[in-house]
């Protein structure tokens, strides 16, 4: 190849524009910056999708694990209503129910594991009808006997 211009092309050819069999350098710098745009635009893209996870998380939100399992759903079905659902699960502050219930179910536990040992340490079993003598406590320190009556429950059986 001839490394003269074709004789009808114009004299002053912009920059751009490269002879027959060289590096074309814009071609290359142009993939190196499309490349870095799509990665650029793609994680740009994967923080606002993981939006909604990363706020449950930074809160201690219980519901952490729903809205990481709709944002997984919303990106791989496509289905934008799943990530919707997942933000505002992360706004929405949730009232803790197990904690409550837990203590009560450990305090009922307690106090079965007591009324079960009561009779072992010295105390003798009341029958229905008959008086029993409890403590009380005044606010002066000394205790006073009380006879309450038990009463008998009738089963359900």
């Amino acid at each position: 190849m001839h490394g003269e211009l074709h004789p009808l092309t114009p004299h002053h050819l912009p920059f751009f524009i490269t002879r027959p069999g060289e590096t074309d350098w814009l071609m290359i710098v142009m993939g190196i910056f499309l490349i870095g745009a799509v990665l650029a635009v793609g994680n740009i893209y994967l923080r606002l999708h993981t939006l909604p996870e990363r706020m449950a998380h930074k809160s201690q939100k219980l519901q952490f694990e729903i809205v990481a399992v709709l944002g997984l759903l919303a990106l791989f079905t496509h289905v934008h209503l799943f990530w919707i659902a997942g933000l505002l699960l992360a706004l929405v502050d949730l009232p803790d129910f197990g904690t409550p219930l837990g203590r009560i179910a450990g305090s009922v536990e307690r106090i079965a594991d007591a009324a079960d040992a009561s009779p072992e340490q010295g105390r003798r079993e009341v029958k229905p009808g008959e008086a029993v003598s409890q403590p009380e406590k005044p606010e002066s320190g000394v205790t006073k006997e009380i006879a309450v009556t038990k009463k008998e429950v009738p089963s359900h059986a």
